[in-house]
């Protein structure tokens, strides 16, 4: 079995994330931050120490400045609607997943404006095209860190700096870059990162966060009970509570963290590095395979290590399929949730097959992964 879909969650997990959840779900009890038993309190004392972690991994202000979110679309939600109102503008690439594009183009039934700056057909974006597009009324950009169609890395820092300099919120979704690329908040200008905790930071499913830099001001997108101020009806206006209403997922969020601590122990140099080898090796071998189209910067490897490509006419379902059912190899075929991406690169009409490595695939891998292209190709002639 090879495991090439780690773009969509990473497989597998590290054997200390694994021991780590079972033992909060066996062990830990209690509702963090809802009673003021030993059970209660060893969980709100999990759930502070993994904003702690996360807070350091990112050079966040502080841990209050991590909020914990169901996955990378919850936080993107909540960022996007926290921020925009009536009569705003909002201004995205034309390679961003359908997590940002979607909520944005919900809003602009209620008077939100929304300007997509395109992309090079390589999916690479020019900084100044999002200068141009800066209105009067401009409060939000909203920018994936790398694509999760062709793992094309954005100029963030430079876009934070255009966006920081004028006063309007910079957003950034950090699904294919956080766990393999540094992301350092303030470097990189960054008033809000949403991130998913079960793809490059190793957790489980069902976890994530948003980073909110002191200052950035949201308006919650849901209310309810948080342990705090309980004899106010409005939502209590700190955060994290603010943006966190209901019991959080404890042996997730322990998990995540222990994740994060596998990162830190690793090193992301040793990581990415690791990708780039498998990616280079890959993309090496898919020049030799007849009718392989790769998309993106295949020459240019400033990128994370998500490749997608097509063989032939095959649609990318068929190829995926044949992967899977003969040779035991998992990818992900067809438009990602990413329309706009696949626009921009000219596969809207078929999609493409998508190649995502981790820190746990290997050379053997990828050797069988083109051996059996190789196969497939030769075969359909």
């Amino acid at each position: 079995m090879a495991y090439f879909d780690n773009a969509a969650t990473s497989w597998p997990k590290p054997e200390e994330v694994y021991k780590t959840v079972e033992n909060v779900m066996r062990n830990f009890g209690g509702n963090p931050g809802r009673s003021g038993h030993k059970k209660a309190l060893e969980a709100a004392r999990l759930i502070y120490e993994a904003r702690e972690v996360i807070a350091e991994f990112l050079n966040a202000e502080s841990p209050t400045n991590i909020v914990f979110t169901m996955n990378a679309t919850d936080a993107l939600n909540i960022a996007i609607k926290g921020v925009l109102r009536p009569g705003d503008h909002v201004i995205t690439s034309s390679m961003e997943h359908n997590s940002v594009a979607r909520p944005i183009y919900a809003l602009t039934k209620c008077g939100v404006e929304w300007d997509i700056v395109k992309c090079a057909s390589d999916g690479t974006l020019d900084p100044e095209d999002v200068l141009k597009a800066i209105k009067p009324n401009t409060r939000l950009i909203a920018m994936t860190h790398a694509s999760n169609v062709t793992g094309t890395v954005m100029p963030v820092e430079e876009i934070g700096k255009i966006a920081r300099e004028r006063e309007i919120v910079f957003l950034v979704d950090a699904a294919q870059s956080i766990g393999v690329l540094d992301i350092d908040v303030k470097k990189l200008n960054i008033d809000l990162l949403a991130f998913p905790g079960h793809k490059g930071l190793y957790g489980p499913q069902g976890t994530g966060g948003l980073y909110v830099r002191e200052g950035i001001k949201l308006t919650p997108l849901k209310q309810g009970g948080t342990g705090s101020f309980s004899e106010e009806l409005m939502q209590p206006d700190i955060l994290p509570d603010l943006l966190e209403a209901g019991t959080l997922n404890t042996p997730g969020i322990a998990g995540l963290a222990e994740g994060v601590r596998f990162l830190k122990k690793m090193g992301l140099s040793r990581i990415r590095t690791h990708e780039e080898m498998l990616a280079r090796r890959f993309l090496e071998g898919l020049e030799k395979i007849e009718g392989i189209t790769v998309y993106g910067c295949p020459k240019q490897r400033s990128e994370v290590a998500v490749i997608s490509l097509n063989l032939k006419n095959l649609d990318s379902s068929e190829l995926a399929f044949l992967l899977d059912s003969r040779y035991d190899i998992q990818v992900r075929p067809g438009l990602h949730c990413s329309p706009l991406a696949h626009k921009t690169i000219g596969t809207i009409e078929r999609g493409t097959v998508r190649f995502s490595f981790s820190i746990f695939n290997t050379i053997e891998e990828v050797e069988k992964a083109l051996s059996a292209l190789e196969e497939i190709s030769s075969e359909i002639g």
